[in-house]
């Protein structure tokens, strides 16, 4: 859908996506830090892999490489996999640069 200037409007659901295989930590007021595993990331969002039990709607803060802490939302839950969208999104310089540090997966 265009916005008002005629560009094409931004939608998280159609933000490239990037595989990549990178552990890092994150916070939640019920269960504090835990270890998780991100399978996949965009400026706008991310989905993980972990062992705790969250539910939609549960906010948790993600540490990433160059963009740092961000807090998300859970948007679905399945099987220990669970897709978040960041509160903020990440500039395109800082993402670029962020990749580069995670190092995305091929294939």
């Amino acid at each position: 859908m265009p916005s008002a200037a005629g560009q094409p409007t931004p939608y998280p659901r159609r933000a490239t996506r990037f595989p990549v295989d990178y552990s890092t930590i994150c916070e939640s007021r019920k269960d504090g830090e835990f270890d998780v595993k991100m399978t996949n990331v965009s400026a706008h969002g991310c989905q993980i892999v972990h062992e705790v039990s969250l539910i939609k709607g549960d906010r948790i803060v993600v540490r990433l490489p160059v963009a740092g802490r961000i807090e998300a939302f859970l948007i679905w839950s399945h099987n220990g996999r669970s897709g978040f969208e960041f509160e903020r999104v990440i500039r395109p310089d800082e993402f670029m640069e962020m990749i580069d540090k995670i190092g995305h997966s091929v294939g």
